[in-house]
């Protein structure tokens, strides 16, 4: 759908929305309301929880507050500012998590701790595009705490956006790849192992070792290590040790360029 994607609907309705502005966000002023953006929110959260956000419409809002779907139209100006509303949320409602160190590079850790655990509870959270996102509170309080990691290590304004841009990335992907690996399990009712073991005998008629000597040797050194093609565990530690050590080294660049700074 289209509107399946963050800021998909008006701007302004939406920051009205967010920022608890229900004049503006309807444009009409009326009774006071028996439902709450907070309990709606919640709602439609669970939902997506339990479902996937694909299962989040409007009229199952609508039932799970025990409104008709036109009255939840006065709370909530449409879908999409219904998606802006749940992302919101759950960043608002975001761990924290505390450093196992008094560090930048302990600081980070933990703000990749954050987010994981956040798509941990809420994958759909992981997929729903976020081009341009609602400048809502829960946003800000999280980029406001996520910029603190960063903030006096010796990088400039940029370089901190740009910084912790890459680690969020980073730690999305995965949680996508993970996602698509549960998926694929739930779908053929197969852990990753299983699957392989079981198409071992057909991949053997297709695949020649001699020609791809690299592929076969490293292919089954992985697949032995993790039980199977991917290890969403694995690919979270390693790759959150190789983000951090990138950035050790801007840092100690950007240290030694300007070091009246640091």
């Amino acid at each position: 759908m289209a509107t399946d994607r963050s800021s998909a609907g008006d701007p302004a309705r939406t920051l009205a929305l967010l920022w608890g502005e229900p004049a503006v966000a309807d444009g009409r002023r009326g009774p006071r309301k028996a439902r709450s953006t907070g309990e709606i929110a919640a709602a439609a959260v669970a939902l997506a929880d339990a479902e996937g956000v694909e299962a989040v419409t409007m009229r199952r809002v609508a039932q799970a507050l025990d409104l008709s779907p036109m009255a939840l139209y006065t709370y909530v100006p449409g879908k999409a500012e219904l998606l802006d509303l749940m992302l919101d949320t759950v960043y608002a409602g975001m761990p924290r998590a505390r450093p196992e160190g008094d560090g930048w590079r302990a600081r980070l850790a933990a703000v990749a701790a954050d987010n994981h655990a956040l798509y941990r509870a809420h994958p759909w959270a992981a997929s729903l595009p976020t081009g341009r996102p609602p400048l809502g509170p829960g946003l800000m309080a999280k980029y406001e705490y996520e910029l603190r990691a960063l903030d006096g290590v010796g990088l400039g304004d940029v370089e901190m956006d740009a910084a912790l841009t890459h680690l969020l990335g980073f730690v999305q992907s995965c949680a996508r790849m993970a996602a698509d690996e549960r998926a694929a399990e739930q779908d053929s009712a197969m852990s990753d192992e299983q699957w392989w073991a079981g198409n071992a005998d057909l991949l053997a008629k297709v695949f020649d070792p001699r020609r791809h000597p690299t592929a076969a040797r490293v292919g089954a050194a992985a697949g032995e290590a993790h039980g199977g093609a991917y290890s969403p565990a694995h690919a979270y530690e390693f790759g959150l040790a190789v983000v951090l050590d990138g950035l050790a080294a801007l840092i100690g660049r950007a240290r030694a360029e300007r070091p009246y700074e640091a």
